[in-house]
């Protein structure tokens, strides 16, 4: 296992076990996330833990060219009166986030530690946040971070409305020229707009 010190240095992801996990301890100060994102490295950890870096092989990513929008989908985008903004409120849409109830979760792995340092991230212009607001309310979003080299890091998204953050999701997509989506780690609900497992080796070529 590799311990971090005081230092942005990271093994290398060769070093990762089966499932990921590549290091452990250090901070989160936006040097140590930007240097960690830059080599295909995430933070993710419980509410009590040590910080856990991870960087999964496969990786599971998004192509915007291979978006999959279904007609009911379609339909919601045309018929809805949701409003899409970007970088209105980060703030909110990371603690609605956290505090998100997700199947199978009992606590939140967005801490204020990790709330507070993208928000820094946030106003250093690499952390976005994507806003779905109805009737002025904000019922859905999502946030990530942009690497300026055409790869966005998706890290988190909630909904209190039916189909608010794909909505959310799909448009940012379609309105956007990123080259690759990283949605780190699978998910059902993305596989059905398209993401796909990747080589991690193949991911690392994009952030380069």
């Amino acid at each position: 296992m590799n311990f971090l010190n005081s230092q942005n240095y990271f093994p290398d992801v060769s070093q990762a076990t089966d499932d990921g996990l590549l290091a452990v301890g250090g901070d989160l100060s936006p040097e140590r996330l930007l240097s960690a994102y830059k080599n295909g490295i995430f933070p993710w950890f419980d509410n009590d833990d040590t910080i856990l870096w991870w960087s999964p092989d496969p990786r599971f990513v998004l192509f915007p060219e291979d978006l999959k929008v279904s007609k009911s989908m379609k339909q919601v985008l045309r018929n809805t009166d949701f409003k899409i903004t970007m970088n209105q409120d980060f703030e909110s849409v990371i603690k609605a986030c956290a505090n998100a109830k997700r199947p199978g979760q009992e606590d939140t792995w967005i801490t204020k530690g990790m709330i507070e340092a993208y928000t820094k991230l946030h106003q250093l212009g690499y952390a976005k946040s994507i806003e779905v607001w109805q009737d002025n309310k904000l019922v859905g979003g999502f946030y990530g971070v942009d690497l300026n080299n055409g790869v966005f890091c998706g890290e988190s998204m909630f909904t209190t409305v039916s189909n608010a953050s794909k909505a959310g999701f799909i448009s940012f997509i379609q309105y956007t020229d990123y080259q690759l989506i990283d949605c780190q780690v699978y998910t059902h609900h993305l596989e059905s707009l398209g993401a796909i497992e990747i080589p991690r080796e193949e991911f690392l070529k994009f952030l380069i």
